[in-house]
């Protein structure tokens, strides 16, 4: 027998103030999906019959309105199940394919604070053979360019720095380090899963050859992403099976979840500016009232140089474990990424917070649905738990 949401779920849910992580699908979204589950059931690659037909047709219409979303064209659209398929077949793929035409594997780059979705395939290619450079960010979390230029060698393959930090919501300066890229000759990829949505977005203004994105960030469906990829970039699949997407994703693709990717899109771009304005209204006032009722906090990340929606924040004088156990039932949060394993922030650590400090951090993301009773609540709720905890140490 399969769990019933109410089987799992509290008598009072916790405000939920941890969309970076995920975000729920929007009903809107919901709605577009419905029919293509069993009423248009067809395969896209199903071209002999009607069904197939419209579920091609369907397919490439999402895939146009996505990529007018993105202001790239519908061929540099490859869908895959979100951004870490993306980052694996950009960073893989690419440096396999590069180091064959060299016959050699060479030299990539990327940051200390990256996602473990850039990590892990970056830490596979060490072990394939290639130098690996991980520069540490500002104490702001932000990279300094002349750090970048100062790394690049003549076997510089590839560079990997993700636009919207996960953790901290720091946002690079992204067409600065896809200049430096382009005038040496160096492809750039960007993890963008944490930003698209969530601000103005021009993947050609953004300047990097490869964009990760995942349409569970922006109110759409889990399972479904994409990956920008400029023309004329070599890339070795990772898999083989089908020949779709440009050979690069083969296999069946979910045409359900493709239009509620289309639709979460259209979605974001309508209300961008308006929900903008109101999230960072709210997370200004998250961020006084903690500030007010706790003066020693730290905020972790630029000021102002980061996602509308993120407040991340070191609550000095705490155990971390007795911070998040107390917060469970009250607020949902997190100390850092939702692929951390459990281990201290390292982006934090980045930083240069203790691993006690990030340990007694709390990542706050804020949604559509999030409201001004919700902030006035975790705003009480955290500085409760904090006064209970200090008190009694």
């Amino acid at each position: 027998m399969l769990p019933s949401p109410e089987a799992v779920l509290t008598p009072s849910a916790p405000i939920a103030l941890d969309h970076q992580a995920t975000t729920p699908c929007h009903e809107d979204v919901v709605t577009a999906m419905e029919p293509w589950w069993s009423e248009q059931w067809g395969n896209p690659s199903s071209r002999q019959h009607r069904l197939g037909l419209t579920a091609a047709a369907a397919v490439q219409m999402a895939r146009e309105q996505i990529s007018d979303c993105l202001s790239c064209s519908a061929e540099q659209l490859i869908f895959t199940s979100g951004a870490t398929e993306a980052n694996n077949i950009a960073l893989l793929g690419h440096a396999r394919a590069i180091a064959r035409e060299r016959g050699q594997p060479g030299h990539l780059i990327s940051m200390v604070s990256e996602h473990h979705a850039v990590l892990d395939p970056l830490r596979q290619l060490q072990r394939e053979g290639f130098r690996i450079t991980l520069l540490s960010p500002e104490p702001d979390g932000l990279l300094d360019p002349k750090k970048l230029e100062a790394a690049i060698t003549e076997d510089t393959q590839l560079v990997s720095v993700m636009l919207a930090n996960n953790e901290i919501g720091v946002i690079q300066p992204l067409p600065e380090v896809a200049a430096i890229c382009r005038d040496r000759g160096v492809t750039l990829h960007s993890d963008v899963a944490q930003a698209f949505g969530h601000i103005p977005f021009d993947s050609k203004g953004l300047g990097a050859d490869f964009l990760s994105l995942s349409a569970h960030k922006l109110n759409g469906p889990k399972g479904i992403g994409a990956l920008i990829c400029n023309p004329g970039l070599t890339v070795e699949p990772l898999q083989w099976g089908g020949g779709q997407e440009r050979g690069l994703r083969p296999g069946t693709l979910p045409v359900p979840l493709i239009i509620g990717f289309a639709k979460a899109a259209e979605l974001a771009r309508s209300d961008l500016a308006s929900r903008r304005r109101r999230i960072e209204r709210l997370r200004n006032r998250l961020w006084e009232g903690l500030k007010q009722g706790q003066p020693s906090l730290l905020l972790n990340g630029h000021a102002t140089a980061r996602l509308p929606h993120n407040l991340n924040i070191t609550i000095a004088g705490v155990s971390g474990s007795k911070l998040h156990r107390a917060l469970r039932s009250q607020v949902a949060c997190s100390s850092g990424s939702a692929c951390s394993r459990g281990e201290p922030s390292h982006v934090l650590m980045a930083l240069g917070r203790s691993r006690q400090e990030a340990e007694a951090s709390l990542r706050l993301s804020l949604g559509r649905s999030t409201s001004d009773g919700d902030i006035d609540r975790a705003i009480q709720a955290i500085n409760k738990v904090v006064h209970q905890l200090r008190h009694k140490a």
